[in-house]
């Protein structure tokens, strides 16, 4: 700590903190327009100029970029000072258009703002204005009025320092300098939202807010985004019961401020006009048809009733609220009876290492590791936030990044090592990398210098979960290591967390675990043993074990790896009742569909994948007739004669009584004080050792001649970008990517069109030639088009169009 006076007042502040930074700590505001905490400063706007006393007096210097140092002293209303924010404003006024009651910005804008409270009042200017086009789209999310553009290169720095899409910059010099993107390359960054939030002026707007609202017009509460698992803090705003737009909330142990383009645009969903508004029942035509809700309730109930709890299976709640996978979760045991449950799709990870895993990292821990590991997913594409405090911690703080894939993924510019290897050999990468032989020796030695953060997960879904049970158990032994295993769905880490797994019970217990079932008997009753997860239910479903089926938010027949297996199985049941939000593929094949309210529609908790639960709040009415989907379940429990809970407040209460990691956490402890930021469930004590078999190298070392990889992509078919206007636009067509080597040995190049065919189905593609891939790798995004389907199965066949 050192001592600077600050406008005559002494105070302590951290030797080396940036002087703007300080004094705002101390309660002295000093105005900016180019400076921002999350990036590096760089003192181009100048209207933090304050006074500095020096040796040879008092000197004019940027606050941004200053450093406070013992016995500093700094005046921050001197009469220089204030006759330099008046210069400043009235040089960036110059150009200005004073265009402020049509700007999206009005009424919440910095340079507004300033110009009143530090502003000459009157301009000795008098020339006319620069004129552009107004304005231009740079992408089509975002549009770029340049005429309001000051140059403080918020924009553009935020794409090159923390998105590492360096695709909107400065160009000309002087009077013509502007922001621009590149010719014939648009601002295509899945962050790009976050540049419309951090300007300062209305230079740059979004295509889905423009001209929607005022500020003033606008309601606000604070909420958690469920769109992945990284849990960021949002304010969701809405006006005349209409989400009209979403902020980051700067929430230091998540996303810090930012936002993925999905995240902050994807509530264009809650608005369609596909939105499931009654309920359904298909008639004796073969079509669903509207009801009331009495008539679907009851025949919901009725049907149920005739089958055996045994019969009986529900697949979802990793896409809603804690409550709502709570709720699910005890109508399916204590009510229906059955053990069949799942909330995931057989494209995760086994429930007992996601739940149990110990040392679990924090996404904090990213901030002071030494070393990290990314066997997993491609960050960038699935868990996007969280790629952003991966590339912050390479980049700005120094960690060595180690990434493990079989394509190049988004880290890969940061990284210090990049490996890598071919689907199903996995495991001998491993063996290679846990004895440090051939080129993975600097990656070993590099992996020796804790604390080491893991990040450990399926590359894609073609590989075995157990390989990343066996990643987990290698870096568990690291130098002071802590593992964050890798989920996708929103809420999976609360759904399982509440039970929604076939083998876990609520609150992170075993099933198998006799003095946890008898702990909840006392409140369920009896709870029946350990039954089928997501694949045997569809195996059940079509050998006709299974008879009936309930879906809360889940979509098995497009988001089950083999989307065959899961149509035949829903083809087959006797009964599908579908809670859910739109028309999506397994809706349309059930018998009952119950409409459901969602996000910004609910209130509860979330959970994320490093086990902090966040509040959820609601702000709009759900469309028409929807219910919440727990009022929905007690409605059809009361018929069956029993219950999930009164209300959802009820439910939560319930959650803390029975479910012992989440003792004592309370709405209110999550609403008010250091809990608006979340808090952090324990884990188990001691380690789990079933969840870390190391797999056995020749497990998955299979050998076909080339091997599939299939992983997903930010702006894939799912409902969540099908039915929003803006991000439906930006889905790509699906295409294959093959190595040089591979394309050689074919005779294909560049568009030539392949048809690819595995066990699990046979797709038509265009041909992308892709160096990046590992050798003898076939990769192609799933859940692009639901039209075709190649399946989970590592072996693949190509046969060229027309050979």
């Amino acid at each position: 700590m050192v001592k600077v006076t600050i406008d005559g007042r002494q105070v302590e502040v951290p030797a080396g903190k940036l002087l703007i930074e300080a004094a705002e700590n101390e309660g002295t505001y000093i105005p900016r327009f180019c400076w921002h905490k999350r990036m590096q400063p760089v003192g181009m706007c100048r209207m933090c100029l304050v006074e500095v006393e020096g040796p040879r007096g008092k000197a004019l210097t940027t606050a941004c970029t200053t450093r406070v140092s013992d016995e500093m002293v700094v005046d921050t209303k001197s009469d220089t000072v204030k006759k330099a924010q008046e210069g400043v404003l009235e040089f960036l006024l110059i150009n200005h258009p004073l265009d402020c009651p049509v700007c999206d910005r009005g009424g919440e804008c910095p340079l507004q703002d300033q110009t009143m409270a530090y502003g000459p009042g009157e301009s000795r200017f008098v020339e006319e204005k620069r004129h552009f086009e107004k304005p231009i789209p740079i992408s089509e999310l975002v549009n770029l009025d340049r005429e309001r553009c000051i140059l403080c290169a918020r924009c553009t720095r935020f794409s090159e320092e923390i998105s590492g899409d360096p695709l909107i910059e400065f160009v000309d010099r002087g009077y013509g300098t502007q922001v621009l993107t590149f010719p014939d390359e648009p601002f295509r960054s899945y962050f790009s939202g976050n540049t419309v939030e951090i300007c300062p002026v209305g230079a740059l707007t979004a295509t889905p807010y423009r001209f929607r609202a005022r500020p003033w017009d606008l309601e606000a509460v604070e909420s958690t985004c469920g769109d992945c698992a990284v849990g960021c803090r949002v304010s969701v705003q809405a006006s005349q019961n209409q989400v009209l737009r979403l902020n980051g909330i700067d929430n230091d142990p998540t996303n810090q401020g930012w936002l993925c383009d999905r995240g902050r645009f994807g509530f264009e969903t809650i608005a369609s006009p596909e939105r499931l508004d009654t309920p359904l029942i298909r008639n004796s035509d073969g079509e669903l048809e509207p009801a009331s809700w009495d008539d679907a309730i009851g025949e919901v109930a009725r049907r149920l009733a005739e089958f055996e709890p045994q019969q009986v299976a529900g697949l979802g709640g990793a896409r809603g609220t804690n409550e709502e996978a709570f709720a699910f979760g005890k109508f399916l045991r204590a009510v229906i009876g059955t053990p069949h449950l799942d909330s995931q799709l057989d494209d995760g990870l086994d429930p007992h290492f996601l739940v149990g895993l110990t040392p679990r990292a924090t996404i904090d821990d990213l901030e002071t590791a030494k070393t990290i590991l990314v066997w997993g997913p491609d960050l960038k594409e699935e868990l996007p936030v969280l790629y952003l405090r991966v590339r912050r911690a390479a980049q700005e703080l120094g960690a060595t990044l180690i990434v493990v894939n079989p394509r190049r993924s988004g880290l890969d510019d940061v990284a210090t090592h990049v490996v890598r290897y071919r689907p199903g050999q996995g495991p001998a990468t491993l063996t290679q990398l846990v004895d440090g032989t051939g080129q993975l020796k600097a990656a070993r030695q590099a992996l020796g210098d804790g604390p080491v953060v893991a990040l450990v997960g399926r590359t894609g879904i073609t590989e075995s979960p157990r390989l990343a049970e066996a990643v987990a158990a290698f870096a568990r032994d690291l130098p002071e290591a802590s593992i964050m295993p890798l989920a996708r769905r929103g809420n999976v880490y609360g759904a399982l967390d509440m039970g929604m797994a076939a083998s876990l019970l609520p609150g992170r217990a075993s099933a198998r675990n006799e003095e946890a079932r008898a702990a909840l008997s006392q409140h369920w009753g009896d709870i029946p043993q350990v039954g089928r997860d997501a694949p045997g239910i569809v195996a059940g479903l079509a050998d006709g074990t299974l008879q009936a089926l309930i879906t809360l938010g889940a979509d098995p027949a497009s988001d089950f790896p083999r989307r065959d297996l899961a149509v035949a199985a829903l083809h087959t049941a006797e009964f599908v009742v579908a809670l859910d939000r739109f028309p999506n593929e397994s809706v349309q094949l059930a018998d009952v569909v119950l409409p459901v309210t969602g996000f910004a529609e609910t209130e509860g908790t979330v959970t994320n994948l490093e086990g902090r639960v966040q509040k959820v709040n609601r702000i709009v009415p759900g469309p028409g007739e929807a219910r919440a989907s727990w009022a929905v379940l007690e409605d059809v429990a009361q018929r069956l004669g029993g219950s999930v809970g009164e209300s959802v407040e009820a439910i939560a209460k319930e959650i803390a009584t029975v479910a012992p990691a989440y003792g004592g956490i309370t709405w209110e402890g999550l609403d008010w004080g250091a809990g608006k930021q979340g808090l952090v469930v324990p884990g188990p004590e001691g380690e789990q050792p079933l969840a870390f078999i190391p797999v056995d190298p020749k497990l998955d070392a299979q050998s076909p001649d080339l091997a599939l990889h299939l992983a997903r992509s930010l702006y894939d078919d799912g409902v969540g970008v099908r039915f929003s206007t803006s991000l439906s636009k930006l889905t790509r067509s699906p295409s294959l990517s093959v190595h040089p080597d591979t394309a050689a040995s074919l005779g294909l190049s560049d568009g030539d069109e392949v048809i690819a065919t595995s066990p699990g189905g046979s797709a038509q593609l265009p041909v992308l030639v892709d160096s990046d891939l590992a050798p003898g790798t076939v990769s192609v995004t799933a859940n692009l088009d639901s039209t075709f389907d190649l399946g989970p199965d590592l072996a693949v066949t190509l046969e060229k169009v027309g050979s």
